[in-house]
């Protein structure tokens, strides 16, 4: 089992930035491959990012490719996501999630946090 807690969300103004961590319960932190997702109202969730246990490999959605970062700090059992240049269409509840290596599906999430983007 694995608990994972969100936070750094909030009201930021176009262009600015925000820093989202997610914290996980358990050991075996490393052994889980996690990911940043999020949903707009009216929209369908959407995965933002995502980040292997070692941290090698990397993924981002094309729309927030070179104003997001995703990274981890295992021995912290945290994920993080920095968030810059950020527009209204970033506006969204932006969730975390666990997957176990060599599974397809995320099987912990987190409550989200909401990010809101104003013009």
């Amino acid at each position: 089992q694995v608990q994972l807690v969100e936070s750094g969300g909030g009201l930021v103004q176009t262009g600015g930035s925000l820093r989202l961590s997610c914290a996980a319960s358990g050991r075996t932190f490393s052994s889980y491959n996690m990911g940043w997702f999020r949903q707009a109202p009216g929209k369908e969730r959407e995965r933002v990012a995502a980040i292997s246990g070692s941290g090698t490999a990397i993924y981002y959605t094309d729309s927030v490719k070179g104003r997001f970062t995703i990274s981890r700090d295992n021995a912290k059992n945290t994920v993080y996501l920095q968030m810059n240049s950020l527009k209204p269409e970033d506006t969204a509840v932006y969730y975390c999630a666990a997957r176990s290596m060599g599974t397809t599906k995320y099987d912990y999430w987190g409550q989200g946090t909401q990010v809101t983007v104003s013009s």
